[in-house]
């Protein structure tokens, strides 16, 4: 470990903003740390850096021993600026930590929320702010997180648990669920983590360890292995880890948490592209669990943040000269910006963003070749399907295109099909980034509930996969072994058909033919005069 580099880099902390290795502390912190540099809001942060990944994860003493003294340090400071304690009774702190590598892993490193809630921050929370809706939901997220994340345990009870609260009080979702509901939630998440050996400890500097610890050891989880393999990334060193202080999304009406994107990355389209749930934190709406609503809720709703965050997105695309993936938080009606990074796309709309962003003079000619060099140009166009086709039900497109394979409900059944060179098509549920094999091996993927924005749509548009998301009258069978689909039934190993262009589902075999877009000229064109060494 000696001339290794451990030290801690702080964020929004006092001082003048600082520029941060991505290598060393992660893309994430990088670029908060850019966020802050053109003084839009972020909340106060401290990151351990890449270098500590790999001997934390050999379980090295010292190494664990530095990990534990910057977190102390980190959070001394952290409470200098909030004038909150971590654990406090009365002004408490609490905290995110946060994964980050040099290279952006959308979803396939952890991430725990709400740290520091115990019996008594809890209450210190309902004082500090008056509402107690806000401690114990936020007091159940972090059980459920740790259990999940540190513990390892599957969260199956817990959902089971939560379910039968939601029956009990006779709502509709947890959403609904007032502050009395949620403390006895919270009580029966903290039962069952006791039965599995998995209680929280009260130390909030011990939670804190535990969730630092268990945020490096994610970097060698299977989804993140198979994530890097399929993206060419088993070079990188590592995970820096991020601790920030919480901003609560989940304060009420005025609070909520959302993605935008500063143009369309399934087509291109330039304009701001949101999905948004008010009253709730940022894994709502990236995990895919829940259905957010787009930007024109979030302008009713929140007009003065629309115009904040529709400003910053396009202030961070001009600083970065590409198109920006943003994550963000509203407080109280208070815009924070969480993490930004370059969006990822399909490939449809890399020839588009490309083509638009070299004519507004963003990038030049070389560079918009570089950043679509591998697309296949022949296969990056407009997909149709050759017929018509009964529509049988209707989802929110995520990413574009046509699809159409066979019913697969599980990687597993990916795999087999695949296996006999059959297309698939991925029906699911709710995508999670466990899925990440069996995305790579499907051609369109489906699911019941869900977001434009979440984790997994992020990757399926990476990969230049269909994805229709939200399917309202899609319920997937307990078994995996069919599901009903606005009534029909369709079996694992049916032929589906998905469109992404209007997010209609139909059922059957349909043939394909793929239009080349009006970018692919223009393309064609400069890389043909690039050969010929004529100037841009």
């Amino acid at each position: 470990m000696s001339g290794e580099n451990f030290e801690p880099a702080f964020i929004a902390l006092g001082g003048a903003p600082k520029t941060l290795s991505a290598a060393l502390y992660g893309s994430k912190a990088a670029e908060l740390a850019r966020i802050n540099s053109m003084r839009l809001p972020v909340p106060p942060a401290f990151v351990l850096p890449t270098s500590l990944c790999a001997p934390v994860i050999a379980g090295d003493p010292n190494a664990l021993e530095i990990m534990r003294k910057s977190l102390v340090a980190g959070v001394a400071r952290l409470e200098a600026v909030t004038a909150r304690q971590l654990g406090d009774a009365r002004t408490p702190l609490f905290v995110s930590v946060r994964s980050g590598a040099e290279k952006s892993m959308p979803g396939m490193l952890e991430t725990i929320l709400d740290v520091g809630m115990n019996p008594t921050s809890v209450h210190g929370l309902i004082r500090a702010t008056g509402n107690p809706r806000l401690a114990f939901d936020s007091y159940r997220r972090f059980v459920l997180s740790y259990v999940e994340v540190v513990g390892g345990l599957s969260i199956k009870p817990f959902d089971e648990a939560l379910a039968a609260m939601i029956h009990t009080e006779g709502v509709d979702h947890e959403a609904e669920l007032d502050s009395e509901a949620l403390e006895r939630l919270v009580g029966d998440f903290l039962e069952i983590a006791a039965a599995q050996g998995a209680t929280p400890p009260r130390d909030p500097i011990e939670q804190l360890t535990q969730a630092a610890r268990a945020v490096y050891l994610s970097w060698q989880s299977p989804k993140a292995r198979e994530y890097r393999r399929l993206n060419a990334l088993e070079g990188l060193q590592g995970t820096a880890v991020t601790v920030q202080a919480m901003v609560f999304g989940n304060s009420g009406g005025d609070s909520g948490a959302g993605v935008a994107f500063s143009r369309d990355p399934a087509t291109g389209a330039k304009g701001l592209y949101v999905d948004f749930l008010a009253d709730a934190q940022g894994e709502d709406v990236v995990s895919g669990r829940r259905t957010p609503a787009d930007a024109a809720l979030l302008a009713r709703r929140l007009p003065q943040v629309a115009r904040q965050l529709a400003e910053g997105a396009e202030a961070l695309e001009k600083a970065g000269a590409d198109v920006q993936d943003v994550e963000f938080t509203v407080e109280h009606g208070k815009l924070f910006f969480l993490q930004t990074r370059a969006a990822k796309r399909t490939p449809r709309a890399a020839l588009k963003i490309a083509v638009d962003l070299a004519a507004e003079g963003l990038i030049d000619r070389d560079e918009a070749l570089r950043r679509i060099a591998g697309i296949d140009l022949a296969k990056a166009g407009a997909a149709t399907f050759t017929q018509a086709a009964p529509k049988i039900a209707e989802a929110t497109a995520a990413s574009p295109g046509v699809a159409c394979g066979r019913a697969c409900f599980n990687s597993a059944q990916a795999e087999e099909s695949s296996r006999r060179r059959e297309p698939v098509i991925l029906v699911r549920r709710d995508t999670s980034t466990e899925d990440v094999a069996g995305f790579a091996l499907a051609e369109g993927i489906l699911t019941a509930i869900g977001g434009r924005t979440s984790h997994a749509a992020v990757v399926a548009r990476q990969m230049g996969k269909v994805c229709l998301v939200g399917c309202r009258t899609l319920t997937i069978d307990a078994d995996e072994l069919g599901a009903t689909l606005s009534g029909e039934r369709v079996r694992s190993g049916d032929w589906i058909a998905l469109d992404g262009a209007n997010g209609a589902i139909s059922l059957g075999r349909r043939d394909i033919v793929v239009e080349n877009p009006a970018e692919a000229a223009i393309i064609r064109q400069w890389r043909e005069e690039a050969r010929q060494g004529v100037p841009a």
